[in-house]
């Protein structure tokens, strides 16, 4: 056979495999056709799914770091005609070797700049052996072979099936090597959802089975974060670890099971140093006074290793309390972790960890298709844009005089409280979810402060009593002086439980909390903080296979949106919509165009180990009674929405404006650039269903399409009335067209079958697989007699497969 009449499997299996295999590369070794991204999700109106995963032809493993990418080509293409497609997955998978072939040999790219060319060409004998390459790798990176033993120290895989993702490893690879090279400050930045914890588990793993470190402290400021992770991520650290706490608790796993977590403080407040890996809060360990600080019970060098998870939060602040436990510690190396590095001009993360050593930012996670991309709707109330004014002498609902003044909406709830505002932003959400037709999607409203949380939980109350009535947790506040509300926490986030449903908070909620399920996330406050900000979004980016939950609804009723403009903001939304006052809640299937410091992060805690006081998550305390500048109650103003809008993200994290049609159009004409061109491809491709799931991949879903285009068209006519402006046929008038040119040429039998297989096509528009001869199996065809006896009206099974194409040119030949 003609080498260039093979494809590239052919290629690869004959040519590319066996060279591999002969320089010493063995099969577990060798990743083939390895996918390494799960797939853009796409949102177009309520449809959903997924592009294109990325997959490289070949992925090299020396044990099991990446070390080398092949992009494989057939061989009618020049053999390094595949290189820059391998260079961009070398670029994200941090591989330094790249190569590209067609069966004749190989082109190499060196990225690591050690040979005399980045690039030269190598026969198929010619290919480096696993050595090579990884001793090449040591030297690039400047390993000495104590540290090549750390770098290669195994992950933990405990046969649970859960390997690490692409961005993951790189992470995980990077922190464990600059470690072993002896770097004592680390920052990784990951977006929220991807995965923080099980990295530093997976650093702390390898460092401490290669005995490079020894005793390690993983620092949170949650408890659910601590306890969560000591009985999920953490557990296979089995007796050697404990919690920096005077009280055991017994608490849930992922499974089900139930766990007690161990303790390492006795009731006389005393540490057991007998244990390798501590985990603890912040707040536990110090305190304003010398007897708090905990942490000084172990030696400024017990801790050869601290993970701070959240760094973002006060422990990035030079005068923090919580600085002063990293402070103690100093010669240990450090790891700060976080989605949201803080830099203002009081706080720096980058000041005391230094740069980023890996950052996978929330666009990537939306572009690869690992976080949830989202819909923005704005919704503006008409006393916001206006703002209020009170009359002369008018008193609030409490008697007092309100001061002559225009309050606006960073007034709203702060200072003066408008009882109706509050009602309506409550029947707004409580309209969304019935229009979206689940009352039961995972909802967090962000309030002003506690109070508003309070008063928007009634509200919401008032306006689902039905569900309330049924169940009185299926709205809670969640704040931090609500001890029945913190009870919920656990319960919110867990997938499995059904209530609460509705939480409203001011800002507890707004990190660190792991709610898979959220599909709804209310702003009814400003968000002054783009490290906020970003947590805020980042509770909604899980992705929740289970409860098909593939994107989720960010609301805005405080302009907190605006920071999508904010450059230093990452992942911008699918869709923002502002629907005025009749208006349905729902945004729309076809998308329309579209300063303060950063405040101190409250803590969570849950009232073991407290030592800093009590939590309040007020960002605005109460003022004393007696001053001035009160609140203001006002009940009776009547408030309306003016407008909403939506918009969606498209492929480069841009915001669409135009239409869907006009999006399709751009889509459909990106791939082809004229009419003829998407002829001449669909007339010569046997399957059509490839054309149709190649254009899905890109964003294109002709299913909204065709509800707005609102005619009876196959994909075909579809696709060339909106990209191609022409005039098109419904399905039913092609279909007409084929029976007196195809039908004659069989018998009675085949002919029967030719009609089912085109009333099919009329009544369903199916373009695709009408050649594959399992839909002999099913209704009408069954009732016309087995697909043995229907194939042999055609002759045989290539004959069943030529009158079908046959039927299929004829329904397209007379296309423009």
């Amino acid at each position: 056979m003609n080498k260039k009449d093979l494809s590239e499997t052919d290629i690869c299996d004959r040519f590319i495999t066996p060279a591999l295999h002969q320089a010493g590369w063995l099969k577990e070794h060798i990743l083939r056709e390895h996918s390494f991204t799960a797939g853009r999700i796409i949102v177009r109106g309520r449809m959903v799914t997924r592009g294109r995963a990325r997959r490289a032809d070949y992925v090299l493993l020396y044990q099991h770091v990446p070390i080398a990418v092949i992009e494989a080509k057939d061989n009618s293409h020049a053999l390094g005609d595949g290189m820059q497609q391998a260079l961009a997955y070398a670029d994200s998978l941090q591989t330094p070797f790249v190569f590209a072939s067609n069966g004749d040999g190989f082109v190499f790219h060196d990225r690591t700049g050690q040979g005399e060319q980045l690039e030269s060409t190598l026969t198929l004998q010619a290919f480096p052996s696993p050595e090579t390459l990884w001793h090449n790798y040591c030297h690039w990176k400047g390993l000495t072979p104590e540290q090549e033993r750390v770098a290669l120290q195994p992950f933990f895989d405990g046969g649970s099936k859960k390997d690490p993702r692409y961005y993951q490893i790189n992470a995980i690879q990077i922190a464990v090597e600059a470690i072993a090279r002896g770097q004592k400050r680390i920052l990784l930045v990951m977006a929220t959802g991807t995965g923080k914890t099980f990295v530093a588990f997976q650093i702390i793993w390898r460092l401490w089975k290669s005995k490079q470190k020894k005793r390690i402290l993983f620092l949170a400021d949650r408890n659910v974060l601590i306890n969560q992770t000591m009985v999920n991520d953490f557990r296979p650290f089995g007796p050697a670890m404990a919690k920096l706490s005077t009280a055991s608790k017994t608490i849930e796993r992922a499974d089900g099971s139930l766990e007690t977590i161990a303790t390492a403080i006795n009731s006389q407040r005393r540490v057991d140093s007998s244990y390798e890996v501590y985990l603890g809060l912040y707040q536990a360990l110090t305190g304003p006074e010398e007897r708090q600080k905990l942490y000084k019970e172990f030696s400024p060098g017990f801790f050869d290793l601290i993970v701070v998870d959240e760094c973002h939060r006060g422990s990035a602040a030079e005068d923090s309390a919580w600085r002063e436990i990293l402070e103690y510690f100093a010669d240990a190396t450090q790891i700060g972790l976080t989605a949201t590095p803080k830099e203002t001009k009081y706080v720096s993360n980058i000041n005391y960890f230094g740069e980023p050593l890996y950052t996978y930012s929330l666009k990537q996670g939306i572009r690869d298709g690992f976080l949830a991309p989202y819909k923005v709707i704005r919704v503006h109330l008409d006393v916001d844009v206006q703002g209020y004014r009170p009359k002369r002498g008018e008193v609030d609902d409490r008697g007092y005089e309100i001061d002559d003044r225009i309050y606006n909406q960073k007034d709203f709830d702060r200072t003066l409280v408008i009882d109706e505002r509050t009602s309506r932003v409550a029947k707004w959400i409580s309209n969304y979810l019935r229009a979206s037709g689940d009352r039961f999607q995972k909802t967090i409203v962000f309030c002003v402060d506690t109070e508003h949380a309070q008063l928007m939980r009634q509200a919401l109350i008032n306006e689902n009593q039905d569900l309330v009535k049924a169940n009185s947790h299926y709205v809670m506040r969640i704040t931090g002086n609500d001890e029945e509300g913190m009870k919920d926490i656990d319960n919110f986030i867990d997938p499995m439980v059904a209530y609460p449903v509705i939480v409203t908070t001011s800002r507890l909620l707004s990190t660190g909390v792991d709610a898979q399920t959220c599909r709804l996330i209310v702003l009814d406050r400003e968000v002054g903080s783009m490290t906020e900000f970003k947590q805020i979004v980042g509770r909604g980016t899980r992705v929740h296979a289970d409860s098909e939950k593939y994107y989720f609804t960010l609301v805005d009723f405080r302009k907190a949106t605006n920071h999508f403009a904010d450059p230093d903001f990452d992942g911008e939304p699918v869709q923002i919509y502002e629907p005025g006052e009749d208006d349905s809640p729902l945004p729309p299937d076809v998308p329309n165009p579209p300063d303060r410091e950063d405040s101190q992060d409250p803590i969570d805690e849950e009232g073991e180990d407290t030592t800093v006081g009590e939590l309040d998550d007020d960002p605005f305390p109460p003022v004393p009674p007696g001053e001035k500048n009160r609140k203001y109650y006002i009940k009776g103003k009547a408030v309306s929405v003016l407008t909403e809008r939506v918009e969606y993200l498209d492929e480069n994290g841009k915001l669409v404006t135009e239409s869907l049609r006009d999006y399709s159009r751009k889509t459909v004409r990106e791939q082809y650039a004229s009419l003829d061109a998407f002829l001449r491809r669909w007339r010569g491709e046997e399957r059509k269903q490839s054309i149709i799931d190649e254009l899905a991949a890109e964003g294109l879903l002709l299913e909204p399409l065709q509800e707005e285009v609102g005619k009876d068209l196959d994909p075909f006519d579809l696709i060339c009335h909106i990209a191609f402006d022409q005039p098109p046929l419904t399905r039913r008038e092609r279909a007409a067209r084929v029976r007196k040119d195809v039908f004659s040429l069989y018998g009675p039998q085949a002919r029967a079958v030719l009609e089912a297989l085109l009333e099919k096509y009329q009544d369903e528009g199916v373009v695709g697989d009408l050649d594959n001869v399992k839909i002999l199996e099913i209704p009408p065809f069954t009732t016309l007699g087995t697909a043995f006896e229907l194939i042999q009206g055609f002759g045989s099974r290539a004959g069943f497969q030529k009158a079908v194409h046959d039927l299929q040119d004829c329904l397209y030949s007379e296309a423009a």
